[in-house]
């Protein structure tokens, strides 16, 4: 699927989860893009999964096992994790929404005021182990022109 046609389908789901939430629209976009190779990844495919959202010991829906890539010790790595499993996108991007708000680490984001804050904060509460991770999502929002997404427009 095309980064254009990717946008439009989850555009109204990113743009109600942001009034929601509180997570900007753009966020949710530009993550989901960035995570799942704009639904193509194989956790996209085989689990709805468009965030590389983990199961961890409190998650109680299904689960599915795929190698992933981390940046440990200076270096990237393939290691096998535990993924969670989502019946649709939707709840793939509420459970994103959920999953930002109840975790303490990541409170500053919601006090941010821009998305690129958001991104920043983001990523230095330890999202992800990419060190350009906040750049990338920035980056993303920027070519895309999601920031007209922010603030309630459609």
């Amino acid at each position: 699927m095309n980064p254009s046609e990717f946008i439009m389908r989850i555009t109204t789901a990113a743009v109600a989860s942001a009034k929601a939430t509180g997570v900007p629209a753009s966020i949710t976009i530009a993550q989901a893009a960035l995570e799942s190779a704009w639904g193509e990844s194989g956790l996209a495919k085989a689990g709805n999964n468009l965030f590389g959202i983990k199961a961890d010991s409190l998650w109680r829906g299904q689960t599915l096992t795929m190698n992933t890539k981390e940046f440990i010790k200076g270096q990237w790595v393939v290691v096998p994790a535990l993924w969670r499993k989502y019946p649709s996108w939707q709840a793939s991007i509420d459970d994103h929404a959920a999953f930002l708000k109840r975790n303490p680490r990541y409170k500053a984001c919601f006090a941010c005021t821009t998305a690129q804050a958001f991104a920043k904060t983001l990523a230095q509460a330890g999202y992800a182990t990419d060190p350009a991770y906040a750049d990338k999502v920035i980056g993303l929002i920027k070519q895309h022109n999601l920031l007209s997404l922010d603030g309630g427009a459609a």
